[in-house]
């Protein structure tokens, strides 16, 4: 090692982190309050946040990305606001949508009840065999638990299958539940406790602020990164070739070098850029694992009305297509529509409706024009709901997929990243020079072994690096 790099402290260390999402930002605070004196942030977008997107709509806001925290227990993101009144309990206003099919027939809660618990009860829990998908098991132990469980009709429980597995490649993020690694499953640790917490009116931006410790009400206030992050910069090389420094070239031409850098890109940018982005090229068992994660779609729509248009029994629904509805869909223009699982009302926007779109339906559907889209979500009102759905007065659809500086919502595990015997673990291993010394490091949701695709993943991920770069320096003044 040269003596320049030698002599570094947490002084004079250039750090660069990529990304200001959730990871980016929890990375840089802790590096700060750990006492580094020269961290900064490059972002390729023109605000922070990442997946993180809160905007105004309707009578507050509304989150484009990232909108609950999911749990209680040994949830980072829980623990550092529980006590400060911004999160509200969703309850069980989910589970009170009414299930309505394509012939305008509402389920009654009843069969609605069985079906519900017998796909809940279906899913894996430890201790258990971890091969194969999660849909194989889903649907194998969803059958055998309808067995035994009071009668209902054989087609409707079909019908509630197809759009319980199409909620789960909700949380999943993935395109269908038969990709999805049972192995994955099991191991992603579920926080016990409100799996639907939501920031009221207020959005997850606020959890942002408080990592940042910046001022709630100061829209530009970053915190204890004020003077820090750089906007619009995004990256064309990080060429880690020199054994002292990494150089940062951005794609405006200017280029900066840093002592360590500490990637949060997402997956999704990793495997469009990952091959003209670092030089030299990453190891084989980096690129084995960015291959072999998959980065999902989730999308979502807002419908702002006068007035709430639902009736005040309904709190929402999800869709179930006959056989023959569903046929005739495929065969239309409309076949996107039928990834569209359901919509619901939007807690504390009470003129709000939500709904939700996954999967190859939901890149296909950022393609079309917004009108398209909104003519479309209206003949699918009028095919299911037994009342009129007046026009919006304004409408939002997320594209996740199509932002080249996110391409997907989150990461995931399927069995080809099983079969390539890679995983979040090969992702987050940092690159080292000759001495040990971390020269660039991985962060980001799909780096966390237990927690990926979830904030809270991110941001331990984030921690995780920060603590990295701390112990390698307290070590060293320990010499």
């Amino acid at each position: 090692m040269s003596n320049s790099v030698d002599r570094k402290t947490k002084q004079t260390a250039r750090i660069v982190v990529i990304g200001a999402g959730p990871s980016g930002i929890a990375a840089a605070t802790r590096l700060v309050e750990q006492g580094f004196k020269n961290v900064s942030i490059l972002e390729a977008e023109d605000r922070i946040g990442g997946r993180i997107c809160t905007i105004p709509f309707g009578d507050s806001v509304v989150d484009k990305g990232a909108q609950w925290c999911h749990g209680e227990t040994g949830n980072v993101v829980y623990q550092l606001v529980k006590d400060l009144n911004v999160l509200d309990r969703t309850g069980d206003a989910m589970k009170a949508m009414s299930s309505v099919r394509s012939n305008k027939q509402i389920l009654s809660k009843e069969t609605a009840g069985i079906l519900g618990a017998a796909l809940e009860g279906s899913l894996p829990t430890p201790p258990n065999e971890a091969n194969g998908s999660l849909g194989d098991h889903l649907t194998s132990n969803y059958w055998k638990t309808l067995s035994v469980s009071p009668p209902v009709d054989k087609t409707i429980a079909k019908e509630m299958l197809q759009v319980f597995k199409k909620m789960r490649c909700s949380f999943t993020s993935s395109d269908h539940l038969f990709e999805v690694s049972r192995r994955a499953h099991l191991e992603f640790e579920m926080s016990d406790g409100e799996f639907l917490l939501n920031w009221k009116d207020k959005g997850y931006r606020s959890f942002l602020k408080l990592l940042m410790k910046a001022k709630p009400n100061a829209a530009d206030d970053l915190g204890v990164l004020n003077g820090r992050v750089r906007l619009n910069k995004r990256l064309a090389e990080i060429n880690y070739a020199s054994e002292n420094q990494v150089k940062l070239r951005c794609n405006d031409g200017e280029v900066l070098t840093a002592d360590h850098v500490i990637c949060t890109v997402s997956v999704g940018v990793l495997k469009e850029q990952h091959q003209q982005l670092f030089v030299p090229a990453l190891p084989e068992a980096k690129v084995r694992a960015i291959k072999g994660l998959k980065m999902g779609t989730i999308n979502k729509f807002y419908f702002e009305y006068a007035t709430q248009p639902l009736p005040a029994d309904w709190f929402g629904a999800t869709f179930l297509w006959l056989d023959e509805d569903l046929d005739e869909l495929r065969g239309s223009e409309r076949f996107w529509l039928e990834s569209v699982f359901g919509f619901h009302r939007v807690l504390h926007q009470p003129r709000l409706l939500q709904g939700w779109i996954i999967g190859e339906h939901a890149r296909y559907m950022e393609t079309l024009t917004e009108e398209e889209v909104l003519e479309g979500l209206q003949w699918l009102f009028r095919k299911f709901l037994p009342f009129n759905m007046p026009q919006p007065q304004r409408f939002l659809r997320t594209q996740w997929n199509s932002n080249p500086s996110f391409r997907g919502t989150c990461s995931s595990r399927t069995n080809y990243t099983d079969e390539l015997r890679t995983g979040p673990w090969d992702l987050a291993t940092p690159l080292l020079d000759q001495s040990g010394r971390p020269k660039v490091q991985f962060a980001g949701e799909a780096s966390s072994n237990t927690h990926f695709s979830s904030v809270h993943g991110a941001v331990e991920a984030g921690w995780r690096e920060a603590d990295r770069l701390n112990e390698y320096y307290n070590s060293r003044n320990k010499l």
